[in-house]
């Protein structure tokens, strides 16, 4: 189990966290949220993390920049139901080069519901692959290139 204490590493994007209440229609006919909907509490938890650094990726977009998922995977500990208030974590492990890894982590409380990791790559409009932008580049990659 991935655990964050969620500390800033002056290395990565900072983490972030977020809090959203459960809709009706996100709900299966058991009254649990499907799971499939916990793919989009994490790019809403991606979104919302580039905005509290100032950076909207809808403009992003519109300047070439598509950061599209490669892989995502998803533990589920815990059902959560309509009306729960949920606390989406997100944590940026390594960015350099093409590709942002990221974790996350979904709570009601400090109960952990579910834990998952993805990896984004960037692309140009045209599908090819390119260097992310020098504000996702951990520090550490740009000491490396002598930035």
């Amino acid at each position: 189990m991935m655990t964050f204490d969620f500390c800033e590493d002056s290395n990565m994007l900072p983490d972030h966290e977020i809090e959203i209440r459960v809709r009706y229609y996100e709900t299966d006919a058991q009254g649990f949220v499907h799971h499939a909907n916990y793919f989009q509490y994490f790019e809403l938890a991606r979104v919302e993390q580039l905005l509290a650094l100032g950076y909207d990726y809808a403009h992003l977009e519109r300047d070439g920049i598509l950061l599209v998922v490669n892989k995502i995977a998803c533990k589920y500990h815990r059902p959560s139901k309509f009306g729960d208030t949920l606390r989406l974590q997100i944590r940026t492990v390594r960015a350099r080069g093409a590709r942002i890894d990221h974790e996350y982590r979904v709570l009601r409380g400090n109960e952990l519901l579910a834990e998952a990791e993805s990896t984004l790559a960037c692309i140009d409009r045209e599908g090819r692959v390119q260097r992310l932008p020098e504000f996702l580049l951990s520090t550490e990659s740009n000491a490396q290139l002598g930035t």
